[in-house]
């Protein structure tokens, strides 16, 4: 059995997040390197390592994350808006193998980003 992500020990409550969100098929915390005045993570609870592993049966649940991140920026006020970052495989900087979207606000962003 492969060792499990810091994500799905998150979701399993054996280590302690800074929840925001949480439904059945989600969890959203605060990220521990924030890189903004608001920033979380929002990550589906079934393991999906990296967007090119998604599958037609995903689009459900990747929607549905998109939903929640909604319902978040409704819930933390975030009214001026914010941007949601998802990044896939090493290069591109992804860390933990688990996909998940970083929704960040609270101050101006600019583009092109990095």
């Amino acid at each position: 059995m492969a060792e499990k992500t810091v994500f799905q020990r998150i979701i399993d409550r054996e280590i302690p997040a800074e929840i925001v969100y949480e439904d059945a098929e989600c969890i959203a915390f605060k990220d521990i390197r924030p890189q903004a005045p608001f920033h979380v993570l929002v990550v589906p609870k079934r393991v999906i390592p990296t967007l090119n592993d998604l599958s037609d049966a995903d689009a459900q649940t990747i929607g549905h994350l998109f939903v929640a991140m909604r319902t978040i920026a409704a819930e933390q006020g975030l009214t001026g808006g914010y941007r949601v970052v998802v990044n896939c495989g090493p290069d591109a900087g992804q860390e933990v193998m688990h996909v998940h979207f970083h929704m960040v606000a609270g101050r101006k962003f600019g583009w092109p980003p990095g």
